[in-house]
């Protein structure tokens, strides 16, 4: 078995554990502001290159042919905060980028679509933030270069009713600090 599956293996194992619970974390990083639909809706989950408030970052620094630090939102099934196996190595990728540049720093912004009471989901949004947060720590990431926050349905990336808009609306999005 090689070091790449057994990681994902662990990454799966620790996500699976980490699933119920939902512990709030405050950010303190000193992070700009920045809308849930600049990054989700308008360009389809991939950012224009500018990484949050025009922070660079080198892509070198994230091996993995399929991965890109320009992806940066993560969508999740209905009602599910695992991460699913298309986003993997995205969220991989941040990692390890985040493992060499012990300088970045990253919040994780949780978002549910419109179903649910609120309460529900800004535990939701929580949950899923909490677990991007995990496998981010898995490829060697610091504790102190992550923080979280949970918008539930308040900032949709998009504004429909229907199945496409509410698959939009079920992420996390990755924003680095400028």
């Amino acid at each position: 078995m090689s070091v790449k599956n057994v990681c994902l293996v662990l990454m799966m194992i620790v996500l699976a554990g980490c699933a119920g619970k939902g512990t709030k974390e405050q950010d303190g990083l000193g992070y700009g502001t920045q809308s849930g639909a600049a990054a989700g809706a308008q360009s389809g989950g991939v950012s224009d290159g500018s990484m949050g408030q025009g922070a660079a970052i080198d892509e070198s620094a994230a091996a993995g042919p399929r991965a890109s630090l320009k992806n940066r939102t993560v969508y999740f099934d209905y009602d599910r905060d695992d991460i699913k196996a298309d986003f993997r190595e995205i969220v991989a990728a941040h990692g390890r980028y985040l493992a060499t540049n012990p300088g970045a720093k990253v919040r994780l912004e949780g978002h549910t679509d419109e179903r649910g009471s609120r309460e529900y989901n800004i535990g939701l949004g929580e949950r899923r933030a909490q677990a991007v947060k995990q496998a981010l720590l898995l490829q060697g990431a610091g504790a102190s270069q992550i923080g979280t926050v949970s918008y539930g349905e308040e900032r949709p990336a998009a504004t429909g009713s229907d199945e496409e808009s509410w698959a939009l609306n079920r992420r996390v999005e990755i924003v680095y600090a400028p």
